[in-house]
């Protein structure tokens, strides 16, 4: 049977779901789970390297200096998705343990991973999603703890700073401004593959998928939750997402950024952190609540890739000259002009 092209399933979303199929029935324990993850930090690590070799020195200044943008995207993650938060937990029927986890999750940082590679195939500003993505990791690590403390009263923040900012310059930055100092060498080989970026995109996040989703099944995910609260948590992650997405995108055009600009904010303003969200969440919360706290954020996590890869490959098919070959190149598109 032949489907439409607009009916027809996309294969990544499908790749997605299989995944987190996989990963409840068949997740990684122990020793394999600590490959699962290595497999996976690996996996990113590549995909930074790849980016840095792929974009060009004017690219990566013009991104990096792009601060309107990156404050966009600030405004989205720390301060529109908490209101959204608040507003949220007003529901009578959601459960006290359940709305600190929907306030956690509206205050943990954007994604980095995900955010980039999602830009990437959607034709984006990748320097500047690069760029605005780590930003707001690296400020999360002071500012998730603060609004926690003050939204929800979490304590001992502090302690995950260090830890934090270290994985990021190790696993990200790192990797990038090495690729980056090799492009002369191996610039043009890389730009003659864009199907290696491509696939190092999405192998990347169904890595990370598998490694997350199949640690918290691991630890119980199923048999924590009843059925009517799962279903309450994920009709409310996905209203949340809905309106992060509508205003991501009102934001990016009310303030005229052009369109490579516009796709950032989508991706990097709607998403939430679960490589990030997890560690924090472990020193602000006791052991014994941690797994009802990060379940909202898991759920979200979740919905969010499946969503916005859908968004992605919508942009991809419709530009697909962006998507396969400037990679966001934004060397036209510098600060000020957007």
């Amino acid at each position: 049977m032949h489907f439409p092209a607009r009916l027809r399933p996309d294969g990544f979303v499908l790749a997605l779901l299989a995944t987190v199929l996989i990963a409840s029935f068949l997740p990684a324990r122990g020793g394999a789970a600590d490959f699962a993850q290595f497999i996976a930090d690996a996996a990113i690590v590549f995909l930074f390297f790849l980016h840095g070799a792929k974009l060009s020195r004017a690219a990566v200044i013009a991104g990096a200096v792009h601060w309107r943008l990156h404050l966009a995207v600030l405004a989205m993650t720390f301060g529109i998705f908490p209101v959204l938060g608040l507003l949220l937990t007003m529901l009578p029927l959601l459960d006290p343990d359940l709305a600190a986890g929907v306030l956690f999750l509206s205050a943990a940082p954007s994604t980095v991973q995900s955010s980039v590679a999602f830009t990437a195939i959607a034709g984006g500003n990748v320097a500047a999603a690069v760029c605005s993505a780590a930003l707001s990791s690296l400020l999360g690590v002071f500012l998730t703890p603060a609004l926690v403390t003050l939204l929800i009263g979490g304590e001992q923040a502090g302690q995950f700073t260090t830890a934090a900012i270290v994985t990021i310059m190790l696993q990200l930055v790192a990797p990038f401004l090495a690729g980056h100092l090799l492009r002369p060498m191996i610039g043009r080989w890389i730009e003659a593959r864009a199907g290696l970026v491509s696939l190092a995109d999405r192998g990347a996040i169904l890595l990370v998928v598998y490694a997350a989703f199949g640690a918290a099944v691991a630890e119980g995910l199923w048999t924590r939750t009843g059925t009517g609260e799962l279903l309450l948590v994920l009709l409310i992650c996905v209203v949340m997402l809905v309106a992060a997405l509508m205003l991501s995108a009102i934001i990016g055009r009310v303030l005229g950024f052009c369109e490579q600009d516009r796709i950032v904010i989508l991706f990097c303003g709607s998403k939430k952190s679960l490589a990030a969200g997890v560690p924090i969440a472990g020193v602000l919360f006791p052991a014994a609540t941690v797994g009802t706290i990060i379940l909202p954020l898991m759920i979200f996590h979740q919905i969010q890739l499946i969503v916005c890869a859908w968004i992605a490959r919508w942009y991809a098919q419709r530009n697909p000259s962006q998507g396969a070959e400037n990679g966001g190149d934004v060397s036209r598109d510098a600060p000020g002009r957007s």
